[in-house]
């Protein structure tokens, strides 16, 4: 695929760059502000980008902002967001603004060269990938007054993995249970959160994101 990286680090970029280019993807630029990066997806139009969030020139939240306006002005390009921390008001509103082909990762992800590559992927491929941290940060943003009181332990375990993204067939093995008990447990839960009528990998969990920052 053809990819754009984003980050000021010149260690890690270069460093994201040979990993991509030794797994065959193309690396069509990589550059190291927000204002560059939205210059070269309006000219090459990348299947993805990978981003990190705090960019000059203030080191604060330039490469999200700029994630946020790709997915507003090319949709058809992926994003997938490394930080070292969980920015939650821009997070939520870039998973929440989805229809998927968006992640957000922690930069210790990347060490797991599995992990992130499986997320590149699925993020290119139309999917969602998102930082098991990240999904947490959102969720600790629910009132008590929220309908997830009304979630079960297992319930709540498995809203929590399909907000990072996983299919049902990946939560069944990560939970140890049967594909149909997880089909009847995410049933109740879209019951219990009113989004019942929800269905698609990518629409389910953007959903629930969007609902969670409610």
């Amino acid at each position: 695929m053809r990819v754009i990286v984003a980050e000021d680090s010149t260690l890690l970029r270069e460093g994201l760059v040979r990993l991509l280019v030794d797994e065959g993807h193309e690396v069509i630029a990589s550059v190291s502000d927000g204002d560059a990066l939205l210059s070269a997806v309006d000219q090459e139009r990348p299947d993805i980008v990978v981003t990190d969030v705090r960019m000059p020139p203030d080191h604060t939240d330039e490469g999200l902002r700029a994630a946020l306006t790709i997915r507003g002005r090319w949709p058809e390009v992926a994003v997938l967001v490394l930080s070292q921390y969980v920015e939650n008001r821009y997070a939520a509103e870039l998973l929440s603004g989805s229809g998927g082909k968006v992640g957000y990762l922690l930069k210790d992800r990347v060490a797991q060269v599995d992990e992130f590559l499986d997320a590149l992927n699925r993020v290119a491929d139309g999917g969602t990938a998102f930082d098991p941290e990240v999904v947490r940060a959102l969720l600790s943003r629910t009132t008590r007054s929220n309908p997830l009181e009304r979630l079960t332990p297992r319930e709540h375990d498995i809203l929590e993995l399909m907000a990072q993204g996983l299919t049902n067939a990946r939560i069944s093995a990560d939970l140890h249970i049967s594909v149909s008990s997880t089909e009847k447990h995410i049933n109740a839960i879209f019951e219990k959160l009113g989004l019942a009528n929800s269905s698609g990998l990518s629409r389910r969990v953007v959903a629930v994101v969007a609902y969670l920052r409610t």
